[in-house]
């Protein structure tokens, strides 16, 4: 196995969507042998992490990790919830002579830049068109890569693929799959749903797509069945987080105009500047 996927495969999800990974489990992966010496590193990261004016405690948090210890006792061995920067700063500090450092040295500096480009360009986004615009090449993108992940899942078919794709929406917009938001969002057939949402509800389809796709590679699930769960259950997940912050449901916001017409003028316009 990759290097690159076993810190993938290690990569959990909070319930407000933040990605975290244990670090338990990063001990495992980058194969160090005694935990005392792990925590040795840590410390090194979370001084560098004060060093760059970041409080430690936002990307080392300390969480409970049971474990049994006979007769159906349990103790506390602790464990701690690493940001992604965290983990950049744990394996720039580890033993350069593992393999495994060095890739993870790779991999937490790319995702990271990729993560800081994102949110750069997002920022500086000012009107609504523009960041519908974004969201929505965005979700194109994505939705490539959960029709990968899918398929090695078991999802082969094009109406396999639409069914589900359904399993999602019915999950996020409760119960009611693409034919049904269509009728309520006033839409025809041959309109694309995604082309007509606001930034805040492509912003949820996004993070259903995303934390799908990651879901169905970590726990390496397989069979169509499995799959379509999956895609709902997530769907779900992300309209509690919606219901939990006090957000519209989706299927009440309101329908836009098309993105297209948004993406036509912007190439129009950049024309003509040039």
């Amino acid at each position: 196995m990759a290097a690159h996927t076993k810190f993938e495969e290690i990569k959990h999800t909070n319930e407000i969507g933040q990605e975290y990974w244990s670090a338990r489990e990063l001990f495992e992966v980058l194969e160090y042998i005694k935990w005392d010496k792990f925590l040795n590193v840590i410390n090194k990261a979370k001084q560098a992490c004060q060093n760059s004016e970041q409080q430690p405690d936002d990307h080392f948090p300390r969480v409970e990790k049971l474990v049994e210890i006979g007769s159906g006792a349990k103790r506390d061995i602790g464990d701690i919830r690493l940001s992604r920067y965290a983990c950049y700063l744990i394996v720039q500090n580890a033993d350069p002579s593992k393999e495994v450092v060095a890739m993870g040295q790779t991999y937490f500096a790319i995702q990271t830049r990729k993560q800081e480009v994102l949110e750069e360009n997002f920022g500086k986004l000012q009107s609504e068109d523009e960041k519908r615009l974004f969201l929505r090449k965005e979700m194109a993108e994505h939705n490539k890569h959960l029709a990968d992940a899918a398929k090695k899942a078991g999802v082969i078919q094009p109406w396999e693929y639409a069914v589900f794709q359904n399993h999602g929406y019915m999950g996020l917009y409760n119960g009611l799959g693409a034919k049904e938001i269509h009728t309520k969002k006033g839409l025809k057939k041959s309109q694309n749903i995604l082309d007509h949402m606001g930034s805040t509800e492509l912003a949820a389809n996004l993070f259903r797509a995303t934390q799908t796709e990651e879901k169905l590679k970590r726990e390496n699930i397989k069979g169509k069945q499995k799959a379509n769960r999956t895609h709902y259950e997530v769907g779900q997940k992300v309209r509690q987080t919606i219901t939990e912050l006090g957000g519209t449901m989706p299927e009440d916001l309101p329908t836009e105009e098309s993105v297209k017409r948004i993406d036509t003028e912007h190439k129009k316009l950049n024309k003509k500047n040039k």
